[in-house]
């Protein structure tokens, strides 16, 4: 009997055997030195600089559930790739319960005067941020309280596991696990994480003004960024940006309340204290749906409900921490008085600040298979050779037609076989980086082949859908 398989079914399973669930630290992705707009200035790095090994390290740390008590919680489970790192549900699920606030998007962490973390910001850093959850009772476990191990329980056993003791000693130079060590690869990770490939991106680049109107946006766009921009008065602004500072979109390090104080879960309660915010960047899905429940307590599910908050801001006397920013004459919360013209003008603006690399880059994707096994390959430990292998990354991957290769080299050639063998381009660049279109390939598995100037190969595997 013969069993015939559709090919392109057979090349996607053939596609998740060969890349998922492999790390290949002979071949990392660029996380240290990947391209950042000039008009960027906000940093909140600190002295934990981005390194490829350690980020990789990060990476895995990120999506293991062995890091929570019953193996069923990681990191992503709250924060979502295709979200924009952030999580569908108002609050997500723990070993133990439902996180008492929503799950903050993790769009450009890095890039924001504000260096306290979580929506209180009682994390006074991203390092010290990383490991709270992993240690509370009800996320991932490890609180050493209410009968749950401890952290240095989870150390034990990352210790039993093979694939650690080779990450950490890649990294480190020695297989050494310590929640300092950990503290600083999650963190490294995170902060890699970025998006500027944005429509707001392409007409600030065209501009460099951001008042300027930017030839890529409709007239509906322009008018949402003056009001954006523009404070209340005269002008007719909505003062966002005096709290959400472009062009980062990130939080004001100095801000207290938005006027939002209930309690996710909890109705009846209040909450003053939530002061911080994620970055405004990919609050919006490339399909046009917001990625997630918006606000702390995620009780807003539109762009148009947060608007017509801003707009008519609730007077609470029990919020003595409402932002002096949102207050009008008299101390009164503010009233805008936009039109609806207006509110949806803004929408249209914050839906520019979408980009599409961070949703399909293999850089920050899941390194597990789907049964939570890993497999770490290449690394020659303690040889120096290793440390001068190029940086190759490959986004996104999978591809729909087109995907960008780049390189720490300076020059490279370039051959692409198909599933057979069959070499179907190449090309040699003096460049660092060079687009691959696929457009015209059928769906399936390529191999990519980068040579340097030294004359070493190096491969890489991409999937055209």
């Amino acid at each position: 009997m013969k069993i015939k398989i559709a090919l392109p079914l057979f090349l996607v399973a053939l596609s998740v055997l060969l890349i998922g669930g492999t790390v290949d630290l002979d071949s990392l992705f660029n996380y240290a030195n990947q391209d950042i707009p000039d008009y960027i200035t906000r940093d909140n790095t600190n002295n934990n600089l981005i390194d490829d090994k350690t980020a990789t390290l990060g990476r895995v740390l990120f999506y293991d559930k062995n890091l929570s008590s019953n193996g069923s919680i990681s990191c992503a489970s709250c924060h979502l790739q295709e979200r924009a790192f952030g999580d569908p549900e108002v609050q997500s699920i723990g070993v133990n319960g439902l996180t008492g606030r929503h799950s903050m998007r993790l769009v450009n962490p890095r890039f924001s005067d504000e260096v306290h973390f979580f929506w209180d910001e009682r994390a006074l850093t991203l390092e010290q941020q990383t490991t709270q959850p992993i240690q509370d009772h009800l996320e991932m476990g490890y609180s050493g309280t209410n009968g749950d191990p401890n952290l240095e329980d989870l150390i034990e056993h990352m210790g039993s596991l093979d694939y650690y003791q080779t990450l950490f000693s890649f990294a480190y130079g020695d297989a050494t696990i310590t929640e300092d060590r950990m503290q600083q690869a999650l963190a490294q990770f995170i902060r890699s994480i970025q998006s500027f490939d944005s429509a707001f991106d392409e007409g600030l680049e065209a501009t460099n003004d951001l008042v300027a109107p930017f030839p890529n946006f409709t007239a509906q766009e322009n008018q949402g960024k003056l009001l954006f921009l523009n404070p209340p008065g005269p002008g007719g602004g909505a003062g966002c940006a005096s709290c959400h500072q472009p062009p980062e979109f990130s939080i004001d390090r100095f801000t207290t309340n938005n006027g939002v104080i209930t309690v996710a879960g909890m109705p009846g309660e209040i909450d003053i204290t939530n002061m911080r915010a994620p970055s405004l960047r990919d609050v919006i899905n490339p399909d046009g749906t917001v990625n997630s429940p918006l606000m702390h307590d995620g009780s807003f599910t539109s762009l148009l409900e947060v608007v017509n908050h801003y707009n008519s801001i609730p007077d609470n006397p029990e919020n003595t921490l409402l932002d002096a920013r949102l207050e009008g004459p008299g101390g009164q919360p503010q009233q805008l008085n936009l039109s609806g013209a207006q509110k949806q003008a803004i929408i249209a603006f914050l839906g520019t600040l979408t980009g599409s690399d961070i949703y399909t880059n293999e850089k920050w994707s899941d390194p597990f298979d789907p049964d939570g096994s890993i497999e770490v390959i290449g690394g020659n430990l303690g040889i120096s050779e290793i440390d001068v292998m190029p940086t190759i990354s490959i986004y996104p991957n999978p591809l729909v037609n087109r995907t960008i290769l780049e390189t720490d080299l300076d020059g490279f050639r370039l051959r692409i076989y198909d599933i057979s063998g069959r070499l179907i381009h190449q090309d040699q660049t003096e460049a660092s980086s060079v687009e691959i279109d696929l457009g015209t390939q059928a769906s399936g598995l390529y191999l990519v082949t980068v040579t340097d100037p030294m004359g070493r190969s190096f491969s890489k595997k991409i999937i055209k859908q």
